[in-house]
C-alpha cells in the first residue's frame, strides 16, 4: 500500500515537472545546469537496486558445531557468513552488506539478545532472529522488547521449518528497502520542485 503512494506521488510530481518547465521555463540549459543532477528514474534505479541486494545473511552461535550444520544446510540457498561471538559477528556487519542476522541466546560474553540489541540502531533494516535450545520466556520478551527481533525459533530447528522463515524474512527485507527507497526518491522529487517554483516565483 505505501509503496503504491509512493508509486503515485512520484508520477504526480514528475507531471508537475513538466507543466512547469512547458509553460515556464524558456532557457532549458540553464535549468541543466542549476537543477540538482540525480536521478529520478524510479524503475532502473530500484530494478538495479533488486539486482544488488543479494541473499546474505549471518549466523552468530559459540558452538562451531552448530555453524557448520547451519552453513551445510543452506549454502545452496543463501550467501551465509557465520561468527563465533557478538563482537565477531559485529565485525561481519560492519564491512558487509547483511539482510538476515540469526543468532543463538546463550552464548559467553554477549547473549544473543544483547548482540541484536547492541546493532538496532545502526543497522536498522537488518531483520534479526533468534535461536535459543532452552524454554527462556523472559529471553523471548526482551528479543521483542530490545532486539526488535523478526523471529523466534527453538532448537533443534527443523530445516524446511528454518528455510521457510529465512525466505520470508528476505522477502520482508526486500520490501522494506524498496519502500525506503521510493522515500527517498518522493523526498529528491519534492526537493527538484521547490527549486523549479523558486526559479518561477523569481522570474
Amino acid at each position: 500500500m505505501n509503496w503504491i503512494f509512493n508509486k503515485t506521488a512520484i508520477n504526480i510530481i514528475k507531471n508537475l515537472f513538466s507543466i512547469i518547465l512547458s509553460k515556464h521555463v524558456r532557457n532549458l540549459e540553464y535549468f541543466r545546469v542549476e537543477i540538482p543532477q540525480k536521478r529520478i528514474n524510479m524503475s532502473e534505479d530500484l530494478k538495479e537496486m533488486k539486482d544488488k541486494d543479494k541473499l546474505t545473511l549471518l549466523y552468530v552461535d559459540d558452538e562451531v558445531n552448530n555453524l557448520r550444520s547451519f552453513k551445510a544446510a543452506f549454502r545452496r540457498d543463501f550467501k551465509i557468513y557465520t561468527a563465533e561471538s557478538g563482537a565477531e559477528g559485529r565485525k561481519i556487519l560492519d564491512e558487509r552488506e547483511i539482510s538476515i542476522v540469526l543468532t543463538d541466546q546463550r552464548m559467553p560474553f554477549m547473549t544473543g539478545v544483547e548482540f541484536l540489541e547492541s546493532i538496532v540502531n545502526d543497522f536498522p533494516e537488518t531483520i534479526r532472529i533468534l535461536i535459543t535450545g532452552f524454554s527462556d520466556i523472559q529471553a523471548v520478551i526482551d528479543a521483542i522488547n530490545k532486539g526488535r527481533i523478526y523471529h523466534y525459533v527453538q532448537k533443534p530447528w527443523n530445516e524446511n521449518y528454518l528455510k521457510n522463515i529465512i525466505s520470508n524474512a528476505f522477502e520482508t527485507h526486500r520490501l522494506r528497502k524498496e519502500n525506503k527507497f521510493m522515500m527517498d526518491q518522493l523526498k529528491l522529487s519534492n526537493e527538484q520542485l521547490e527549486f523549479l517554483l523558486r526559479q518561477e516565483m523569481l522570474s
